[in-house]
């Protein structure tokens, strides 16, 4: 039986490498025959090259007036005025990012309907600008912007390395009671999903509700269709987000690279690691996987749930919207046990003053769960990562996979810097993607020159995307320093401020460090003509990618 299972996984992984390979195809075709039509028409008729070369202006001058930053737009200018047809169509396809008016429009419609049950505390607000009044700042961009508020009332747990997360996480769902969501960019069939699976499937058959979302790209390697009737079969809910066709689709460029367990409202699970077996060391693709994650239990698992319940509606039919009954089911419900807790929380508070004591709230940390949506035209993941490095005073550090950012972030941690903080950046020693680690290495440079320290995690590859500040707040989620998590990528992070956790983080940092090995000094003054030259040329078109 096992040598069946064994054998049919193999043949659905073939079938969904395939499957991307048809598609890539597909779509390859598509846009040569479309280059090469209009090619073909600008050598013909002189009133098309006219139009052409019209259209390649106008076209230039839109995406230059666009309120983005310059190393966002530069790479698609050149493009298009060397290749002008080429780079046309590969702009309409690539560079609008998903602006379709359908996908803006649901969105819209789905955000409208949940994110106003996200509720402020205006007592948290107070405190957070009472006792740190530089990240309170930061706190109101995530209100006013993102729509997530802050919260307190929540105990935050760290997890150094994701397999002790996933251990973690095991334990609460055998004791869930009401649901169990899960969102993840990849999963895998394999012994890690294995664990998890036989305990939804065995809460399932006891009447939990159980639903599974992953994305179709992330998973194409790992899953086919079959996995999605698998799950149905058990009782799992399962769909898939934006799966991969041979058509063309502007919004194909978008992936949900979001990672989410909530287990009945009340835990939540979120942090670099996908469910798959690299991620938890089964497996060594890339040397030792580094990889970190947080468990939150209390008021801030209510945004995680809102985040997950977005795009699980968002990739359903309108017709067949159940946003309303997923809002009364879930988080109406919650809101009546709240208002209930709140109203016994009132009544102790008023019995301690007439004691004479004042209720003791001074030492609740702060926790703030966010997302970030690509195609609502607000970088709420650079936002953030930008605000805390320009509120830090004594040490600003980060690890992340990939380091592809903007000339904002650039001149963000160079000037933090120059200006005395202690900046350091932990990426990998080992890559997944090599190309992808000569454009992240074509950043140290201009960044160790202006004092910011770069370490390589020796031991293999780090996919843990975190940020520490001052031993006062930090953040842990999905979002690496790079491009497709910061302006492409469905994505979800936490805010921490105050909370014993941010010094566990800090000491994680410590550790880690301990473990790499520190080129500051070579791309200060080591590297060859040739590789300057060739990390260059990469840069140009680092956004393409």
């Amino acid at each position: 039986m096992h040598e069946q299972m064994t054998a049919e996984k193999k043949t659905a992984t073939r079938n969904s490498i395939w499957r991307l390979l048809f598609t890539l195809i597909g779509i390859s075709l598509q846009i040569a025959l479309i280059v090469s039509f209009f090619t073909t028409l600008n050598g013909r008729w002189s009133w098309v090259r006219d139009m052409t070369q019209v259209l390649t202006f106008i076209l230039v001058l839109f995406i230059y007036s666009q309120h983005k930053t310059s190393s966002m737009k530069t790479p698609w200018i050149i493009l298009i005025l060397v290749l002008p047809v080429f780079g046309i169509v590969m702009y309409l396809l690539v560079g609008l990012n998903g602006s379709t008016y359908f996908m803006r429009k649901r969105y819209q419609a789905v955000d409208e309907e949940l994110l106003p049950h996200l509720h402020r505390d205006p007592l948290a607000d107070e405190l957070l600008k009472e006792r740190h009044p530089e990240l309170s700042g930061v706190s109101r961009y995530l209100e006013d912007y993102a729509a997530y508020p802050l919260y307190q009332n929540t105990r935050v747990r760290f997890f150094p390395e994701a397999s002790m997360g996933l251990e973690a996480m095991k334990e609460d769902l055998r004791k869930a009671s009401h649901y169990i969501f899960m969102e993840y960019h990849a999963i895998e069939e394999k012994e890690s999903w294995k664990g998890i699976e036989d305990i939804l499937k065995e809460k399932a058959a006891q009447g939990v509700e159980v639903r599974i979302f992953y994305d179709d790209m992330g998973s194409i390697g790992f899953l086919d269709g079959r996995f999605i009737k698998r799950m149905e079969a058990m009782g799992i809910q399962c769909r898939d987000f934006n799966p991969v066709m041979p058509g063309l689709n502007v919004f194909l460029n978008n992936r949900d690279h979001r990672k989410i367990t909530v287990i009945d409202g009340e835990i939540g699970y979120t942090g670099g690691y996908n469910l798959a077996n690299e991620y938890f060391n089964v497996t060594h693709p890339y040397g030792h996987w580094k990889d970190t994650g947080i468990r939150l239990e209390g008021d801030a698992v209510r945004s995680l749930l809102v985040t997950f319940l977005e795009n699980w509606n968002a990739m359903k039919d309108p017709k067949l919207d159940d946003t309303e009954g997923d809002i009364a089911r879930y988080i109406k419900v919650a809101e009546k046990e709240e208002r209930a807790d709140e109203k016994r929380e009132e009544k102790r508070a008023e019995e301690q003053i007439r004691e004479g004591k004042l209720p003791d709230i001074s030492r609740e940390g702060f926790v703030q769960p966010y997302a970030d949506n690509p195609i609502d035209n607000e970088n709420v993941g650079e936002n953030v990562y930008i605000s805390l490095i320009e509120q830090a005073e004594d040490y600003c550090w980060f690890i992340t996979p990939y380091l592809i950012i903007t000339d904002e972030m650039n001149h963000a941690l160079s000037l933090a810097a120059k200006r005395g903080v202690d900046v350091r950046i932990i990426t990998p020693g080992i890559p997944d993607k090599k190309l992808i680690y000569q454009i992240t290495r074509s950043y140290y440079n201009g960044l160790v020159r202006n004092g910011v320290r770069i370490y390589e995690y020796t031991p293999g590859f780090c996919h843990a995307k975190m940020c520490v500040t001052d031993d006062i707040a930090a953040t842990c989620g999905t979002i690496n320093l790079d491009y497709r998590s910061l302006y492409h990528h469905f994505e979800n992070g936490c805010l921490i401020v105050d909370d014993p956790v941010v010094t566990e983080i800090h000491d994680d940092f410590l550790n880690t460090m301990e473990q790499c090995r520190e080129v500051t000094k070579f791309y200060k003054e080591g590297r060859t003509r040739r590789l300057r030259l060739w990390q260059m040329f990469l840069r140009l078109f680092a956004e393409l990618l």
